[in-house]
């Protein structure tokens, strides 16, 4: 199939691309985009189960359940899977990054701010329910929505700081040597943030998240919804590389999100 979309791909392009570095950090720009080892992981899963839940108008918390059920063995986070093997659908508590890295399609489905808000802190909150695992959520989908309203790099950088508290100030050459593997929401994604910030066009900025080191895919993946979000181009090789290691289902809801839920603001 072909992908038409051009939004949440660029999350799930990054997840893909980053997958095979997670647990093989490399510390540089410079290395090979196209690995065949390449897949997707609970990254994409999740984020088409988000995409299908604004989509189709479903519940957050079966949804992902039940995405999460369908695609096992995706390096789901520990209390993430015994969240799955059960059935209640009870929050846990997280702030790791899982809600974070899902949270690309909200920032791409609506055209104002407060909606954005309150549906990233829905979608964060059926599992990650605590207020880091829900902000984390909220700033990836806001900088995403004002990347789409046309905000510079310096406005999106001033609004998330003053909304969201998040230190944004250093750069990742000064991270880079000593950044570790972390898996918390404040530990991902005001890193994924300044890769965006950093970028100077899409594949940039998916090389930058992945150069850190750390949580590749996740950071990746974060730092990809912004990307095309900012800068609406993603180059065909890339898209086509990643659309060949994806199901067929996620390709026909990335289209159909684009379609019926991305509007012009």
């Amino acid at each position: 199939m072909t992908s038409n979309s051009n939004t949440i791909i660029g999350a799930v392009i990054g997840d893909v691309i980053g997958s095979v570095f997670e647990w093989d950090n490399v510390k540089t720009t410079d290395f090979d985009l196209f690995n065949p080892e390449c897949f997707f992981t609970d990254d994409s899963v999740l984020t088409i189960a988000v995409a299908d839940c604004i989509l189709n108008k479903r519940d957050f918390a079966r949804t992902i359940w039940e995405y999460g059920r369908k695609y096992p063995g995706r390096g789901y986070g520990g209390s993430f899977r015994l969240w799955l093997m059960e059935d209640s659908l009870k929050p846990y508590g997280s702030y790791g990054n899982g809600s974070a890295m899902r949270a690309s399609a909200v920032g791409f489905a609506y055209n104002d701010l407060e909606t954005v808000m309150e549906v990233a802190k829905q979608s964060a909150e059926v599992s990650h329910n605590h207020p880091e695992g829900i902000k984390g959520a909220q700033a990836t989908a806001t900088a995403i929505f004002l990347a789409r309203q046309g905000k510079s790099k310096q406005e999106i950088k001033d609004f998330i700081v003053q909304t969201f508290d998040y230190n944004l100030d250093f750069t990742l050459e000064e991270i880079r040597p000593t950044y570790p593997f972390d898996e918390t929401c404040q530990g991902t994604v005001p890193q994924a943030i300044v890769a965006f910030l950093e970028s100077t066009d899409y594949e940039n900025a998916i090389r930058l998240a992945i150069s850190i080191g750390g949580d590749s895919d996740t950071l990746a993946c974060i730092t990809g919804g912004m990307a095309s979000a900012y800068y609406k181009h993603i180059p065909q090789e890339i898209m086509d590389f990643v659309v060949d290691k994806l199901p067929v289902e996620y390709i026909e809801i990335m289209n159909k999100f684009d379609e019926n839920c991305v509007k012009d603001i």
